[in-house]
Parts: C-alpha cells; sequence; structure tokens
C-alpha cells in the first residue's frame, strides 16, 4: 500500500498569451540553477511561445527590467521577443536575465533582443531530411510542403547565460556544403555569437533536448532518433576545447540534474525504469521499475491485464537532492485520474514514498524545479499552478 501526500497549491500563474488567438504553446517554468554549497537556487521564469512572439514573464518583478505588464499577470513583469519564424519550424531558449532569446530554427540558430534586433545568426543546414540547401533565410522555404514537418535540434544557455550550447544539422554554412555532414554540437558566446568549440555529435535527430547543468561548463544533451534509440551526451567545455562522452548506450532519455550537480536522472526509451547516475561517468546509481512499485490504476477494468504495467513519464525531475517527482500520466489516461509520485533516491534503492493527492483534478505531467516544488499546467492550458509537499 502506498502513502498519500497531500500537494499544496503555491501559486497560479494564468497564461500570458490566449492559445487560440496567438496560436501558442502552453506556457512553462524554466527555473535556472545558481552553483553554491549544498544545492542550487535560481530565479524562475515563466515562458510562452507563441507564432508571433515569445513572452517570457518574471514572477519575481525585480528579476526584469524595463518590462510591460501582461494581460492576467498582474504585477509581474514580461519582455516579449519578436519570432523570426513561427512556433513549427524549430525550438528556442531565454537566458537567465530574460535578456537575450536565442531561437534554433531549421536553417540557423538566431539570436534576438526584446527589441526584435538579430544580435548573431549561426546559419547551417537544413533541419528537412532531403534538402541539402545552406538556406538563407526562412522565406525560402516558408511555402515549401516539404518543410512542413521538418526534425529540428535545439538551444539553452548556461546556467550563467555566458554560453549557448546549440545541437545543430551540419554543416555550418561557413564551411559549405558537405554531403556527409550530419549533426554537430556548438558551444557558442552568447555575447557575440562566436563558436567556441565544435564537435559531430554522430547523431541523426528527428529533435532533442538540453538539460542545463549547474556548472556553466558542463551540459547535457538528449537526442531523439526514432525507433534507432536516444543517445546521451555530456558535454565539458574547459574554455579551450569541447569534449563529449556518449552515456548510457542509446537507451535511456535524459531528464534532470540534481541540484548539487553530482547526479542525472533518466527514464528509458520505452518509459518502464527510472535511474539515477553518476554525472561523472554516467554509471547507474539506483533503478526503480514501475512493475511492483507503482499499483494499477484504481479505475482501471479488473480484466485488462495492460493495466497490470505502468509507465513512467518522460518528464520527471528533482524536487530536491534526495527526492524526484514522476508520473505515470500517459498510461492513466487511459482509465481516469493522471497519478504523480514521490520517489525516494536515497541510499542505494529508488522507492515509491507516496502517491500526490492534489485539491483540485490536475491534468499532464508534474515538472520539478529543484527547490522543493513543482507545476503541472491546466489541461487547457490556459493557467500553470506550482506546487509543494
Amino acid at each position: 500500500m502506498v502513502d498519500v501526500a497531500t500537494a499544496r497549491l503555491v501559486t497560479t500563474f494564468a497564461a500570458p498569451l490566449d492559445r487560440e488567438r496567438d496560436a501558442a504553446d502552453a506556457p512553462y517554468l524554466v527555473r535556472w540553477p545558481v552553483p553554491r554549497p549544498g544545492g542550487a537556487s535560481g530565479r524562475r521564469l515563466l515562458v510562452q511561445r507563441g507564432d508571433t512572439e515569445l513572452v517570457v514573464v518574471a514572477p519575481d518583478p525585480t528579476d526584469v527590467s524595463d518590462a510591460a505588464d501582461v494581460p492576467g499577470s498582474a504585477h509581474a513583469p514580461a519582455v516579449r521577443f519578436p519570432a523570426p519564424w513561427p512556433r513549427n519550424f524549430g525550438t528556442f531558449a531565454v537566458a537567465p536575465d530574460a535578456g537575450l532569446a536565442v531561437f534554433a530554427g531549421v536553417h540557423a540558430v538566431r539570436a534576438v533582443d526584446p527589441a526584435g534586433a538579430v544580435r548573431w545568426e549561426i546559419a547551417h543546414g537544413c533541419w528537412e531530411g532531403s534538402c541539402r540547401t545552406l538556406h538563407t533565410g526562412f522565406e525560402e522555404y516558408a511555402t515549401d510542403t516539404r518543410h512542413r514537418y521538418p526534425d529540428s535540434g535545439s538551444a539553452v544557455f548556461s546556467a550563467d547565460g555566458t554560453l549557448v550550447w546549440a545541437h545543430i544539422r551540419g554543416p555550418v554554412a561557413a564551411s559549405g556544403p558537405d554531403p556527409e555532414a550530419l549533426d554537430e554540437w556548438l558551444v557558442i558566446d552568447a555575447a557575440d555569437g562566436r563558436v567556441l568549440g565544435r564537435v559531430d555529435a554522430e547523431t541523426v535527430a528527428a529533435g532533442s533536448d538540453h538539460v542545463p547543468h549547474p556548472d556553466p561548463a558542463l551540459m547535457g544533451l538528449c537526442v531523439g532518433e526514432g525507433q534507432d534509440g536516444v543517445p546521451l551526451l555530456w558535454g565539458r567545455w574547459d574554455g579551450e576545447e569541447l569534449t563529449v562522452e556518449r552515456f548510457c548506450n542509446d537507451e535511456r532519455i535524459l531528464t534532470a540534474v540534481s541540484p548539487s550537480g553530482d547526479r542525472f536522472l533518466t527514464v528509458t526509451h520505452y518509459e518502464e525504469t527510472l535511474g539515477v547516475h553518476r554525472v561523472d561517468d554516467g554509471s547507474v546509481l539506483a533503478e526503480l521499475d514501475t512493475r511492483n512499485a507503482v499499483p494499477r490504476h484504481p479505475e482501471a477494468d479488473p480484466d485488462d491485464e495492460d493495466a497490470d504495467e505502468s509507465l513512467w513519464d518522460y518528464e520527471c525531475g528533482f524536487l530536491d537532492e534526495e527526492t524526484v517527482v514522476a508520473g505515470t500520466s500517459e498510461r492513466d489516461g487511459e482509465y481516469g485520474e493522471h497519478r504523480h509520485w514521490l520517489v525516494s533516491t536515497a541510499g542505494e534503492e529508488m522507492r515509491v514514498t507516496a502517491r500526490l493527492a492534489y485539491p483540485f483534478p490536475i491534468s499532464g505531467v508534474p515538472t520539478a524545479l529543484g527547490d522543493g516544488t513543482w507545476y503541472t499546467v491546466s489541461e487547457s492550458g490556459d493557467a500553470l499552478h506550482v506546487w509543494s509537499r
């Protein structure tokens, strides 16, 4: 029998953009880690991408200066970045001080300030698999049906905001066309766009995600290759050279780094097992399979044998150094209420310590912020709820 822990609502943030009117994604919170003895503490930014703009809201009004009010977010300042292309054509990242946004698009990585000025741009190969053109602008393929559903890379700022790590489709335009160039991983000076380090990622991405480390010189990268696997790369920048290690035999998805930076969290490609790993070498410290750890859904048909096996969501993370919040929402949705779990990582074993109970129905996955809190997004995507134990 699993214990029940009550989730306490800390605050609710209204989405700054209307999802229908602004053709916007659901909002999310990003929390930037800052190294300190015993853990990490960093600012939180509420971020939402629409087709024409990226809006960044600082829950703490002192975090961002020269900001305008956002409807539905009383007293919360905001920064608005004009988007260089629609949201379906790539990914994006925002600097910890909300002074710069980087859009990782189909043909280039572009850094934009809130006024819409391009600070710098790095052109690269096209993410549409059959296209070998080094495009000079979005307009070249905006209406081309072949480019409607391209693959994508990703970019992210380091914890101190001085570096941008970018996973791109090769080649970098300055190198010229190269039929053999596939994915590359770059370390970029965030101030001026200089490529400081560059390696062959040795991946063939359909998509990718970066997971920042409290140390700006370290970065995790998880690359989705469809059924071919999920390469997990660990990058180290020593100021002169970018070196990369490949962990977990392309079988695990990187989801989070612990507040201390000593460990990282993964879920297996087929979602059956969580794992805690040592950052230094990627070795597994503890694992937890859903079998025998998560009970079958109480609303499932007793004759449904598939309900005997739950699956972890791809989104899970550290509440603190020894506690993970993880969900089984994707599988639970087939039966009824979405369930979230507290998992202890203390000692040599991982174990489920409690199922989280909420004061009102929630949906989707829990996203940990590393400071003892986590958030969920409302089913309609118009609000974000922050929780604590």
